[in-house]
């Protein structure tokens, strides 16, 4: 069946009307508190709409989370791997510190060990195709000379975004400019082996 183009544009409304009603939700009650039948009421959409796209909540303010995040944090390559992963993880510590991308974000988490689909989502929505473009980003400047031949990349993704959901999930101080600079340099000073 071919679907007329109207019907796309309503469904694609329709979808980031949800997904706004979800943050914005989140933003006035609280993760906690946000639930399917405020989302639809929010939206001006049935529930069935959301259950026909979503199978829960986590899973609605997780597609929100991802979208903002890819929006937030590009992969860029300007030549200089150390400038382009501070910008990065810049747009990744800005996103999460604020409402309601960081609450959103820490409600996620809590409902993942007790909802294996929504776990399974955020690993196969969001955690494998950033690690995989990070790793991508890493191997053009390892192809550049700016990281020597044999570095561990996937080791060094972890360490990259390691410190910074850490920090989120702790609610520990939001890491300002220096502390993300000396959190780059330090990743990337440890993956030159000896004599690079």
């Amino acid at each position: 069946m071919i679907t007329s183009p109207s019907s796309v544009r309503r469904s694609e409304r329709s979808r980031r009307a949800i997904l706004r009603s979800a943050l914005d939700l989140c933003t006035e009650r609280g993760y906690g508190h946000v639930t399917i039948e405020a989302i639809a009421a929010g939206a001006g959409v049935s529930k069935k709409t959301i259950y026909r796209w979503w199978p829960s909540k986590g899973a609605v303010l997780l597609e929100a989370f991802t979208d903002a995040l890819i929006d937030a944090t590009p992969f860029v390559d300007t030549g200089d791997i150390g400038t382009d992963l501070r910008a990065h993880v810049a747009g990744a510590v800005r996103l999460l510190s604020v409402p309601p991308f960081g609450p959103a974000y820490a409600g996620i988490l809590s409902e993942l060990h007790h909802d294996d689909l929504l776990a399974q989502r955020l690993r196969e929505e969001l955690v494998d195709p950033r690690v995989e473009e990070a790793i991508g980003r890493l191997r053009s400047a390892q192809e550049q000379g700016q990281i020597p031949p044999g570095a561990d990349l996937p080791l060094a993704v972890e360490m990259l975004y390691g410190p910074v959901y850490y920090r989120h999930v702790l609610r520990k101080p939001v890491q300002d400019e220096e502390t993300i600079a000396a959190l780059v340099d330090h990743v990337l000073r440890s993956l030159r082996a000896p004599g690079y």
